[in-house]
């Protein structure tokens, strides 16, 4: 990201979280790092824990796996911390001179204690109230691939003990597919998790992929 871009995203987060005070945590992401550590400015870090040099969260990821060159701005959103805060979160994605999304600012916004209030006057002026919607964790790089490697367990349904070489397959897939790979040494350690070696996790890879090819 071009330095000039970055302190000029640095003034707008200053003044966002200036506005809105120490519950609004406001994180500029570059693109071009190394996800590990794609976090080169942050406001009020103590609201999800993060600091400069942390790594990406689960929505970076996404946009460095799909790498879509025109992304929709993710507005109003839900998110929900390792420690149980509730965050009202925006995502808006910065362009370069080219057009290319080269960074991410991200506004959240913890609305925990707003909730609580909001359940109080709820129950004090209804007598039903709807069922609360289950927000999306927000989870950092360094936790994601772990919690993707649960995932593609479920995915197939079995321990990993009891795994055939097309159920690797798929759970690895799966891995792929949701950017697992994009995690420094996510080879590594997906392979001594499935009990394969390295070859054998990317001939998988290989392997499905001449498969989905058109005939």
């Amino acid at each position: 990201m071009e330095a000039g871009k970055l302190e000029l995203l640095k003034q707008v987060a200053a003044g966002i979280a200036a506005q809105f005070g120490s519950s609004c945590e406001v994180v500029i992401h570059d693109l071009s790092r190394n996800p590990d550590h794609s976090i080169v400015a942050i406001i009020n870090g103590h609201v999800s824990g993060r600091k400069v040099g942390d790594g990406a969260s689960n929505v970076v990821m996404e946009q460095l796996q799909t790498n879509d060159p025109e992304p929709k701005d993710h507005l109003s959103y839900l998110m929900k911390t390792p420690d149980g805060k509730i965050l009202k979160s925006s995502t808006v994605y910065i362009r370069n001179s080219k057009g290319k999304v080269s960074a991410i600012l991200a506004i959240n916004y913890d609305i925990s204690a707003l909730l609580m209030v909001e359940s109080a006057l709820h129950g004090l002026v209804s007598t039903e109230g709807p069922q609360p919607t289950e927000p999306e964790k927000i989870v950092n790089i360094n936790d994601l691939l772990e919690e993707l490697i649960q995932q593609s367990v479920a995915l197939v349904g079995k321990p990993v003990a009891l795994m055939n070489k097309d159920d690797k397959v798929r759970a690895i897939q799966f891995l792929n597919q949701n950017g697992a790979f994009l995690v420094t040494k996510s080879g590594d350690k997906v392979a001594k998790y499935f009990g394969i070696s390295k070859y054998t996790l990317y001939s998988y890879i290989d392997t499905k992929q001449e498969e989905d090819k058109p005939l």
